[in-house]
C-alpha cells in the first residue's frame, strides 16, 4: 500500500461502516423479529443491543487486544449467546435474510479481532455458554462444545485421569472453537502433533443451517475445518477430541541466560540441537530485552522454557546427549503431574489451585500486534546480533520473540493430512510480539512500525515462495479480502503463506459448501465463484 492509500485508508473505512450502519438500522429490527419468530425458545435472554445495559460487558469481556477495545471499533448490532444448536440455526437463518454478516467467537484471541469486528453491519455469536466438556475415559475420548476454554477442557480431562491430556495450546482463555480450527499447536507437538490431528468427528451448523457430523459433511469439508481457519465453512459447535496419554510425572523447567552469560552462541547451538531432542522434549526460547540490576543497564535475556514427558533423571541424560551447552542441572527441574504443568506453563504462582484454568476472565488486556515466521536453517550469529539491536530500539521488556522447536511427530505427520501444512524441514517457528498497555494511537503506530521493520529485517533467514505464517497468529499484514466479493487471486496472497499448497483444495471446499461466501472475514477462504 503506498504512501497516499495508506493516509486514506482510515477515511475510507469510517466512510463505508458509517454508511452501511446507517443502511442497517431497518434490518437490525427487522433481524430481532425474525429470531424471534425463528427461535422463541428463551432467545431472548441471549439476545443483546446496544440499549442493553450488559451490551458493553458481555462484548468487552472476550476482547483480548486492547487494539480492538476503542471507541472507534466498530461494534456489533446485535450478540447472540446460544445456549443451544437452535439459536445459532436461527441465528445464520436470520442474519442471512436481513444481509448482516456473522462474526463467530469462542475465546477472543484472534490477533485482529475478526471474531468480534467488522466493518459492515454485522452480527456476533458468542459460543461462551456452549462450553459442555464430556470425557470418556474408557474409550480415551471427549465431546468438547467449541466455547470452552482450553483450560476448561484441561481440567476437565484432569478430573476423570491423570494419565490422559489433549495436545494444545498453552494459554487457558482460549477457545476450543477457533484453537482447533487453526490447528493449535502446543506443548506436546514433537510427542503427537497438532490438537486438530486429534480430532476424530466434529458437530458443524452449515449455511444451509442444518447440523452435521463426520459422516453427513463429508470427509472434505471434515478436512477443511481441522486447520483451514474459523468462521469460513460454517459454525462448530462440538469438537470429538481423541484423548493421548500422559506419564503419571512429567518435568519442567526455565533456564535464562543474558548476553553476558553466552546468550547469543546458546541460541545459535539451540537450533542445531533441535534434531537431537527426544520427541518427549517440547523446547521454546522466549527472547527479550529486561532491565538488569545496574541502574540503567539492560540486557538480552533468553529464557529455555521446556516440558519433558518424563522423569527428571531420564530428562537431564537425555539434554547432556543433545544440549549440554545449556549446562541443565537437576536443581532447574521440577517433577509434576502433567495437569500442573499447564498451570505452571500459564504463569501462575507455584501451588496455584487448579481451580484457575476454569477462570474466563481476561484479568489485565494489552494491546498487541504479532507475526510469525519459519525457520528451515539455523540463523546465524550475526541475525541474532541483528534481532538484538533491533529489540534495543525499544524500551524493556516491550518486545518479545518466541523461537518454538519442530520436530519429532511434526515432521512424520504429512501436510496434506489437514490443512495445516508446516510440518517436516521447520527447524522451529518464529513469534514476534510486541505489548502495550494503553490505546494510545501514537504509540500503537510507533510499535506496529517497529515490528515490520523487524519482520522485514528477518527475510533472507526464513521461508521463501512463499513465507510461510501461522493461522492463529494471524496478520492482515499478509493481505486482505476485499469488502465486497473476494477474489481467488487476491485471497491467494495471503492464503498460501498460511496454507500453501493447501489453500486450492481449501477453495475447492468453499465453493462446494457456501458457494455464496456467507460465511467469510478479512481472512476467509473464498469459493472460486468469486474470482
Amino acid at each position: 500500500m503506498n504512501s497516499l492509500s495508506s493516509s486514506m485508508f482510515p477515511f475510507l473505512f469510517l466512510f463505508l461502516f458509517s454508511f452501511s450502519w446507517v443502511a442497517s438500522a431497518d434490518r437490525h429490527e427487522d433481524f430481532l423479529q425474525c429470531l424471534h419468530y425463528q427461535n422463541s425458545n428463551a432467545i431472548s435472554k441471549v439476545v443483546y443491543t446496544p440499549i442493553n445495559s450488559s451490551y458493553s460487558s458481555v462484548l468487552q469481556f472476550s476482547i483480548r487486544n486492547g487494539r480492538f477495545n476503542t471507541s472507534a471499533t466498530p461494534k456489533p448490532l446485535v450478540i447472540v449467546t446460544p445456549l443451544n444448536v437452535a439459536h445459532i440455526q436461527a441465528t445464520v437463518a436470520c442474519s442471512q435474510k436481513h444481509g448482516l454478516q456473522i462474526r463467530v467467537r469462542s475465546g477472543g484471541h484472534d490477533y485482529e479481532g475478526l471474531s468480534y469486528v467488522a466493518v459492515i453491519p454485522f452480527v456476533v455469536v458468542d459460543l461462551i455458554n456452549m462450553r459442555t466438556v464430556t470425557v470418556d475415559v474408557g474409550n480415551k475420548i471427549a465431546w468438547v462444545q467449541a466455547g470452552a476454554t482450553l483450560g476448561e477442557v484441561y481440567y476437565r480431562i484432569a478430573e476423570k485421569s491423570r494419565t490422559l491430556a489433549f495436545p494444545a495450546g498453552v494459554c487457558p482463555t482460549v477457545g476450543s472453537g477457533g484453537h482447533i480450527s487453526g490447528g493449535g499447536h502446543g506443548m506436546m507437538m514433537r510427542k503427537y502433533g497438532l490438537a486438530a490431528d486429534h480430532i476424530i468427528d466434529a458437530k458443524l451448523i452449515d449455511v444451509k443451517g442444518r447440523i452435521l457430523d463426520r459422516a453427513s459433511m463429508g470427509e472434505d469439508l471434515f478436512w477443511a475445518i481441522r486447520g483451514g481457519g474459523g468462521n469460513t465453512f460454517g459454525v462448530v459447535v462440538e469438537w470429538k477430541l481423541e484423548l493421548v496419554t500422559v506419564p503419571p510425572t512429567v518435568t519442567v523447567f526455565n533456564v535464562t541466560r543474558t548476553l553476558e552469560q553466552n546468550a547469543t552462541k546458546l541460541v545459535h547451538q539451540w537450533q542445531s540441537a533441535i534434531g537431537k531432542f527426544d520427541e518427549d522434549l517440547f523446547s521454546r526460547i522466549f527472547l527479550s530485552r529486561v532491565n538488569t540490576s545496574l541502574e540503567g543497564k539492560t540486557t538480552i535475556l533468553a529464557v529455555y522454557t521446556s516440558l519433558f514427558l518424563g522423569g527428571v533423571d531420564r530428562l537431564l541424560s537425555m539434554m547432556q546427549q543433545s544440549f549440554p551447552q545449556l549446562g541443565l542441572v537437576k536443581e532447574d527441574c521440577i517433577e509434576m503431574s502433567w495437569i500442573e504443568s499447564t498451570v505452571y506453563f500459564a504463569q501462575f504462582p507455584r501451588n496455584t489451585s487448579l481451580d484457575v484454568l476454569l477462570d474466563r476472565s481476561p484479568g489485565y488486556t494489552v494491546s498487541f500486534k504479532a507475526k510469525t515466521d519459519y525457520v528451515k536453517e539455523p540463523l546465524p550469529e550475526i541475525a541474532l546480533e541483528g534481532i538484538w539491536e533491533r529489540l534495543n530500539q525499544l524500551d524493556a521488556e516491550v518486545a518479545q520473540l518466541q523461537f518454538t522447536a519442530y520436530g519429532g511427530k511434526m515432521d512424520e505427520i504429512s501436510e496434506t493430512s489437514i490443512p495445516f501444512p508446516h510440518r517436516a524441514g521447520n527447524l522451529f517457528q518464529i513469534h514476534y510480539g510486541v505489548f502495550w498497555g494503553d490505546q494510545d494511537s501514537e504509540r500503537s503506530q510507533i510499535y506496529t512500525s517497529w515490528i515490520r521493520k523487524l519482520y522485514s529485517y528477518m527475510t533472507p533467514y526464513v521461508t521463501k515462495n512463499p513465507r510461510q505464517a501461522y493461522i492463529n497468529y494471524r496478520d492482515l499484514d499478509l493481505g486482505m479480502n476485499s469488502l465486497g466479493n473476494t477474489s481467488y487471486k487476491q485471497a491467494r496472497i495471503w492464503g498460501t503463506k498460511y496454507f500453501k499448497n493447501n489453500f486450492d483444495r481449501l477453495v475447492h471446499v468453499k465453493t462446494k459448501v457456501d458457494p455464496a461466501n456467507f460465511f467469510r472475514n478479512e481472512q476467509s477462504i473464498p469459493p472460486l465463484t468469486s474470482w
